[in-house]
């Protein structure tokens, strides 16, 4: 196989986790798909600093709440790209719409549904079918402390994150007979953009048992491994980046 023919699909990764996630997994050798809904100029900075970095890599867009476009888009690109397979998919694209129960709308609530969980629910559907033909893959999806213990303000992400979790479990014991191993990590609160939109965040950190934020390369580092020959008898599990404020 031609070197870099291994392809890693990161969707979301115009900015924060999704980007380093992305500068990981080339720096591991994997020739990268650097995704993006409508951050272009962040997915191509994405892909800039991959090969400044010595890694090879492609931008590509689609809307993951489009189920049709989503196989049409990634399928013209391997049907064009013969001399390279998928191998790692990692869902992390995903968005918030935060309120309070009593005041969220349908809206609200269905537009992060559509695309945290239908979306995810896309691009995990393709991926299996795609690895089920090689046999030998890994399937990361970007969950959510949200979705594991909750969070006021947050029904709808919430919600979609669990959901993700769920269907990791479910997924990884369909395909684990043809060496596809599935997989979650899901982060606590992390040094993003996203992070000044959270209020009280001098208390949260108090109750944080390592006494700080995450940082997006320590997610990286997760997905890494999950992606990795070192966690090959690895499957339907979450791994929790957070700092030790929630234990399961």
């Amino acid at each position: 196989m031609l070197q870099n023919a291994k392809v890693a699909l990161v969707t979301g990764a115009s900015s924060g986790i999704g980007k380093e996630v992305a500068r990981r997994l080339a720096a591991d050798g994997l020739f990268v798909l650097v995704h993006y809904g409508k951050n272009r100029a962040g997915a191509e900075d994405t892909l800039k600093v991959i090969k400044n970095e010595g890694g090879c890599g492609e931008c590509i867009c689609f809307d993951i709440r489009n189920s049709g476009l989503v196989d049409e888009t990634l399928d013209n690109f391997f049907k064009t790209n013969t001399d390279k397979k998928i191998y790692a998919v990692v869902q992390n694209a995903g968005i918030t719409n935060d309120t309070l129960t009593g005041l969220m709308s349908d809206e609200m609530f269905d537009s992060v549904i559509a695309t945290n969980l239908s979306g995810g629910f896309h691009v995990l559907r393709w991926a299996s079918r795609r690895l089920l033909k090689h046999r030998d893959g890994a399937i990361v999806a970007i969950s959510s402390l949200s979705g594991q213990m909750g969070n006021p303000g947050q029904i709808n992400y919430a919600a979609s994150k669990a959901g993700l979790i769920a269907m990791v479990k479910t997924l990884a014991k369909e395909v684990g007979k043809r060496n596809i191993r599935v997989n979650a990590v899901a982060p606590g609160i992390i040094e993003t953009s996203m992070i000044s939109e959270i209020p009280h965040l001098d208390e949260i950190k108090k109750q944080i048992p390592l006494a700080r934020f995450g940082d997006p390369c320590e997610v990286a580092g997760a997905v890494s491994f999950l992606c990795g020959k070192d966690s090959s008898y690895i499957t339907g599990q979450t791994i929790s980046v957070n700092g030790g404020i929630y234990c399961h």
